[in-house]
């Protein structure tokens, strides 16, 4: 691999022009590809193993009106509503492509209010229908150019509602190039990182595209991946880019700097990047079709980011090397006069401050290492608090259409309104006495309203009962209320509705998160294990990581959940945390926090093997990185923030849960719980048995000398 990577760097900075143009071509390859079978994206939420879908899959097959995917439509006024309007509503409403039935208005106590319910002949996730709202809209709209307030919600426009505004993309871009500016004091160095990033980014979005073409892909996915490519992207360019230079400076010409960064940072990207995308295939394994699209998803941006950091780097700085120092340094090079100050700043000595603090908490390991696990274990305490649910309506922000739905709903004909039970009886197992039992058993539970008579499907093959719970569907005490239902059903009757689904989906993933833990752990301290041939290191890494993401996890907990500064985010009331994020934030949080952990062991592992001193060396380890990692770290935290200032809740909670995570493991492990632990082991961190050596293989760096300078060939392009 070291071979490789240098020559891929040693060619891209010989030939820039041509790297370009091997680049382009693949790029108009995979746009080409994803043209041409790519797809759009869709959710999938079809789950076998939920109890939910046996009956959901009945209704589709016999009462497909109540089976497949629905729209609320909410009409509301300040006096009673006219009958006439209502009535040309539902007309508009009825004669929609694939609408097959629409609901008579349900009207509220006081008549201002009517609630509509539109059926399709197809699930949520057909193309035909998946989050195009528009007809909807088209419909209500002369309902409200008449001054009467109409609003969407359920499923259908919830698919609609679940598109990005953007805004997270372009504060995480200039945030990262202020950031960059400050760092390089080269407009652009600063602009060389950002630009490979949203290159390789590009590209990763036409991959995405070309998978949307194979399967299921949650709208959601592409928004993560961005997250995720964006700010990886950023940090793997940065890290060549910091480690070229400092070849540069070291008296290496500039092919050589290239090649000698692609062999060594390049090498870091090369298993950071692995590691992520070891993490994120531990997504398969949470029972859910969704979440493996998810790790698709993000697995490509990853790989595209990784490889254009690789090939466009070393081209890049080629090409740009001219300008690519600080005004002070490129004039000194060329020996022209330099104001003393202006120079002094170019030279400065990088990481002294890192190596000072490094050493100080070498000093007194326990002190720290004590100190700092409790801060981490005070933030994570709230975790064993946290209660999850998919989403809600009334989770969303208030100007939301779906939250004003769901408030309106709520109040005029209870909670239980926006999401209705559903019994499912299958005739051919029970017969309608137990039906006409069951309906009276249900009438007479205090926790649910408005049950309904059985309706039969034309087929007579299975009769439904709905009913409506005094709950909201996200309540603490839903998941018991739905376990209690289901134990008083006679065989023959499934119980399903979308908070029923819900619920399961819950149990699922509670479930599945320890096995998704222990395949990511599992499998990154093997690789960190080949990395850094140890086998404590490792071990300690996980350890971190682990605390670094639960910490993240009680933070989430009590922002959200209990509603600590929770206006900062835009939101007036306390949610649960989503149950798509312990799992989703644990695989990608695992693989990002090791991407520090690999910058940072790298360069300790390459000054121990050099001077064989084990306390040293993390001290200078973390000195010559610390400025690389404490830029990356805050770029990625801005990009996260930017993120969170999306409207979607879900989108909230992950970019601002992510942000915590990596700000923690930035600060507290890396520049406390690294230097104590590493202090604390001494020569121990690099013990490795003799039989274990044998069987790894060997990935080691031999980092080149930085006193040597390198001739090197003119460019060619």
């Amino acid at each position: 691999m070291n071979r490789m990577l240098d020559r891929l760097g040693r060619f891209a900075a010989t030939h820039p022009w041509r790297t370009f143009a091997v680049w382009l071509v693949v790029a108009v390859a995979v746009f080409g590809v994803a043209g041409a079978v790519g797809g759009p994206t869709q959710e999938d939420w079809d789950v076998p193993a939920a109890p939910a879908q046996a009956g959901v899959d009945l209704l589709r097959e016999h009462l497909p009106e109540s089976g497949n995917t629905s729209a609320q439509v909410v009409v509301h006024d300040d006096s009673p509503l006219s009958e006439a309007d209502l009535t040309a509503l539902t007309d508009r409403l009825a004669g929609l492509e694939h609408v097959i039935g629409v609901t008579p208005p349900r009207m509220s106590a006081d008549g201002d209010t009517a609630l509509l319910t539109v059926q399709y002949d197809l699930p949520v996730t057909h193309n035909d229908v998946y989050g195009d709202a528009e007809p909807l809209e088209q419909a209500v709209e002369p309902t409200q150019e008449a001054g009467i307030q109409v609003v969407l919600g359920g499923e259908l426009p919830s698919t609609a509602g679940s598109a990005m505004k953007g805004t997270g993309e372009i504060i995480g871009v200039i945030a990262a190039l202020v950031i960059l500016l400050l760092m390089f004091r080269s407009v652009v160095a600063a602009g060389l990182p950002v630009v490979v990033a949203v290159t390789g980014l590009a590209v990763g979005t036409a991959g995405i595209t070309i998978l949307c073409g194979f399967m299921s892909v949650s709208p959601f996915a592409p928004t993560v991946a961005t997250m995720v490519g964006l700010g990886v992207g950023i940090d793997y360019a940065l890290l060549m880019l910091t480690r070229a230079l400092e070849y540069r400076r070291a008296g290496f010409g500039v092919v050589a700097a290239a090649a000698a960064a692609n062999r060594t940072a390049g090498r870091s990207v090369v298993l950071a990047g692995t590691t992520v995308l070891v993490s994120l295939l531990g997504l398969r394994l949470s029972g859910l079709a969704t979440f493996a699209a998810f790790g698709f998803a993000t697995a490509i941006t990853v790989v595209t980011v990784m490889v254009t950091s690789l090939m466009l780097v070393p081209a890049v700085f080629a090409l740009t090397n001219r300008w690519i120092e600080p005004r002070a340094a490129r004039r000194a090079r060329k020996g022209k006069k330099v104001r003393a100050s202006a120079l002094a700043r170019a030279d400065r000595p990088v990481g002294t401050r890192a190596e000072g603090w490094a050493r100080r908490v070498a000093g007194r390991p326990w002190p720290w290492l004590l100190g700092t696990a409790a801060v981490m274990l005070m933030l994570a305490a709230p975790v064993l608090d946290m209660r999850t649910w998919p989403g809600s309506g009334g989770d969303e922000v208030a100007s939301s259409p779906l939250r004003q739905s769901f408030d309106i709903v709520s109040e005029e004909f209870g909670p239980g309104a926006n999401t209705p039970y559903l019994f499912v009886a299958d005739r051919s197992v029970v017969d309608d006495g137990q039906i006409d039992a069951m309906v009276s058993s249900l009438s007479q539970r205090s926790d649910l309203v408005n049950v309904m008579p059985a309706q039969v499907s034309p087929d007579g093959a299975i009769a439904l009962v709905t009913a409506e719970s005094v709950l909201r569907d996200n309540d603490e005490g839903t998941p018991a209320q739905i376990a209690d239902l289901r134990d008083d059903l006679p065989d023959g009757v499934e119980l399903a509705g979308s908070s029923v689904m819900f619920s399961d989906i819950v149990d699922i993933l509670d479930t599945r998160i320890w096995l998704v833990i222990g395949f990511v752990v599992g499998i990154s301290v093997l690789l960190l294990m080949v990395m850094f041939r140890s086998v404590l290191i490792p071990v300690k890494a996980a350890v971190m990581n682990l605390l670094s993401v639960t910490a993240s996890y009680g933070v989430l907990t009590a922002v959200f959940q209990w509603g600590w500064g929770q206006g900062l985010l835009g939101l007036d009331h306390a949610v649960p945390v989503s149950s798509w994020l312990p799992i989703l934030m644990f695989a990608i949080l695992f693989g990002l926090s090791m991407d520090y952990e690999v910058f940072l062991l790298s360069r300790v592992r390459e000054d121990y093997e050099r001077t064989g001193d084990a306390h040293g060396s993390v001290a200078r380890g973390l000195a010559s990185t610390s400025r690389v990692i404490t830029t990356a770290a805050a770029i990625m935290v801005l990009v996260f923030l930017g993120f969170a200032t999306e409207e979607g809740v879900v989108i909230k909670m992950i970019g601002f849960g992510m942000a915590v995570a990596i700000f923690l493991d930035a600060t507290l492990v890396r520049m406390v719980l690294v230097p104590a632990t590493m202090s604390l082991l001494g020569e121990r961190n690099w013990w490795l048995p003799a039989w274990l050596d044998r069987l790894l293989p060997n990935v080691q760096v031999e980092a080149p000398e930085l006193d040597a300078p390198v001739r090197e060939p003119a460019l060619v392009g």
